[in-house]
C-alpha cells in the first residue's frame, strides 16, 4: 500500500472506533499484531498486548470505564509503511466521574493493507488523575 492508502485505512479505522465499531478494527489486525499503550497500572488499558484477542482486550477495558469521549485527530503524516497522527482525546472515567483531557500520538506500522504495530502515547498524569479513586473523593 502506498501513504496515502495507510493513512486511509488509519482514518477507517479512527471513523469505526467513533462509532463504537471495534470488529472493524479487530478485523484490521494483523494476527501478530503488536499493541502497546505505556502507563501505570492505574490506567485500565496501559500495558503491552500481542495478537486481535488481547488488542479486543485493550479496547474493553478502555470503553467499559469510559463515557462521553471524543477522539479528534488533527494531523496524519505518513512515510513508507508508518502513519502517525496527533490528536486529541476527551471524557470521563465511569467509577470516578472525572474528566480527562489529553493530547495523544498514535504510531501504525502498516503491513499488507492490515496493522501490524501501534503505539498509544498520552497525558498519562492526566489519565492518573481521572481513574484515582483518591483523587475523586477529594472533590
Amino acid at each position: 500500500m502506498n501513504e496515502q492508502e495507510n493513512i486511509a485505512l488509519v482514518r477507517k479505522l479512527y471513523e469505526a472506533f467513533s462509532r463504537g465499531d471495534i470488529k472493524t478494527i479487530l478485523d484490521h489486525v494483523t494476527d501478530d499484531i503488536e499493541w502497546s499503550n505505556p502507563g501505570p497500572s492505574t490506567i485500565p488499558y496501559s500495558g503491552e498486548r500481542m495478537g486481535p484477542a488481547q488488542v479486543r482486550e485493550f479496547f474493553d477495558r478502555l470503553v467499559g470505564t469510559q463515557e462521553n469521549v471524543n477522539l479528534a485527530i488533527d494531523e496524519f503524516i505518513a512515510q513508507g509503511d508508518k502513519v502517525a497522527t496527533l490528536g486529541r482525546y476527551t471524557g470521563n472515567v465511569k467509577g470516578t466521574g472525572r474528566a480527562f483531557d489529553s493530547l495523544v500520538g498514535h504510531f501504525f506500522t502498516i503491513r499488507d493493507g492490515k496493522v501490524a504495530r501501534w503505539i498509544g502515547l498520552g497525558d498519562t498524569a492526566n489519565a492518573v488523575a481521572a481513574y484515582s479513586t483518591a483523587s475523586a473523593a477529594s472533590r
